[in-house]
């Protein structure tokens, strides 16, 4: 393999991007401003998306899904996001929670969830941060007591994107003691007696989907809901989130560069002085900065990618490192396309801003950046 082809996308692949970036241009970005202003979820054009495979892609094909890697999943992300972030990213949380039961789920429960979920006629969210643990996910306080053939939970789950909406919930609680091995994962339905939720939270960004508390009083689900072993959860939750931190990323990437596409346009098309913007020096300057660092976060993405498709054992540091680097860099460079535009940047209509308060985000989720540089540090230093 010649150098360049060693960075280039397979032809499945690219083919694979093209069909996403024509969903995103044609069913995504039309309605992305309104559907931010209007706080509308997009449920019907999702179930859109998912009909050409994109809720299920890291699936296994005997499970229903389309059995792609990482790789292909981040391309399709980003793909997805220079439509509108915020779908992009509620679609990567429902494929999590559908590769962990096909992962770590039984048969039953495969066959339970997964016919629904593949094609989105169930839609699905993914519950661990609390008021009260956030980065310190080990810490959740919400217990399942187990009583028979059920168990019983209490407790709040907080920023859940999806609550109130999705149909069900892959839910961490603590099943045993304290710390990570007493964590268990749940898949809880919406109408199970005793689950309420909270008010949806009126946020800077992401306004295209929900964000509610789950509340469990007294909820009671059956045994069978038990994702693997009472214990395991919180080993599931990690594995989650090394590919959730990848999605986001990719969300970035995708926001980023739909950002300087259209600040590119601008300049090119804007008189000051008299003469076009990109004219100016420091106009080209930025822009080619701009470029270099969404050039450089692709390749540092793809290459986790690679690490986590291989189950490498640095993997999980170079998740981290992806998410850390992606979602600071591209969350600039969509500040940057702003400044580009001057005033004009700072309205609704041109589409920058929402860019910018849709990737503000991405760096406190899926783990805040600054728990991926103790993730970075730790492996570095041979430690846990």
């Amino acid at each position: 393999m010649l150098p360049d082809q060693a960075f280039e996308l397979p032809e499945a692949t690219r083919e694979l991007r093209e069909t996403a970036l024509g969903f995103a241009m044609d069913t995504l970005a039309p309605r992305a401003l309104e559907w931010d202003q209007a706080r509308h979820f997009p449920v019907e054009e999702m179930r859109a998306a998912a009909s050409l495979g994109m809720a299920a892609l890291y699936v296994r094909e005997e499970s229903g899904g389309a059995g792609l890697t990482r790789l292909d999943a981040a391309v399709v992300f980003e793909a997805l996001a220079m439509g509108c972030p915020t779908v992009s990213a509620y679609l990567s949380i429902h494929n999590m929670v559908a590769w962990m039961i096909d992962c770590f789920g039984n048969d039953t429960q495969r066959a339970r969830w997964l016919p629904e979920l593949v094609p989105m006629r169930l839609v699905a969210s993914y519950a661990l941060t609390e008021p009260g643990s956030g980065s310190d996910a080990a810490a959740l306080r919400t217990r399942a007591r187990r009583e028979g053939d059920h168990y019983i939970l209490d407790g709040t789950k907080q920023f859940i994107s999806g609550a109130g909406a999705s149909d069900l919930y892959l839910t961490m609680v603590r099943t045993g003691g304290e710390g990570p091995g007493g964590v268990s994962a749940l898949l809880i339905p919406k109408d199970t007696p005793g689950l309420s939720f909270g008010a949806n939270e009126r946020k800077m960004g992401w306004n295209a989907q929900p964000t509610r508390q789950l509340i469990f009083d007294g909820a009671r689900v059956p045994a069978s809901a038990l994702l693997g072993e009472e214990g395991q959860g919180f080993r599931f939750a990690m594995a989650g989130l090394d590919g959730g931190r990848l999605n986001i990323a990719a969300c970035s990437l995708g926001g980023a560069q739909a950002a300087l596409d259209k600040a590119l346009a601008y300049v090119q098309e804007r008189q000051a002085f008299g003469k076009a913007v990109a004219d100016f020096q420091n106009t080209q300057f930025r822009l080619a900065d701009m470029r270099t660092e969404l050039e450089a976060s692709r390749t540092l993405l793809w290459r986790a990618c690679g690490k986590l498709d291989a189950k490498a054992p640095d993997a999980g540091a170079f998740c981290a490192m992806a998410k850390r680097f992606v979602t600071d860099t591209c969350h600039k460079v969509a500040d940057d396309a702003l400044q580009l535009l001057g005033g004009y940047g700072y309205l609704a209509e041109y589409g920058i801003e929402k860019i910018v308060r849709d990737l503000r985000v991405h760096r406190i989720l899926e783990g805040t950046n600054e728990v991926m540089r103790l993730i970075i540090a730790r492996s570095m230093l041979g430690r846990r």
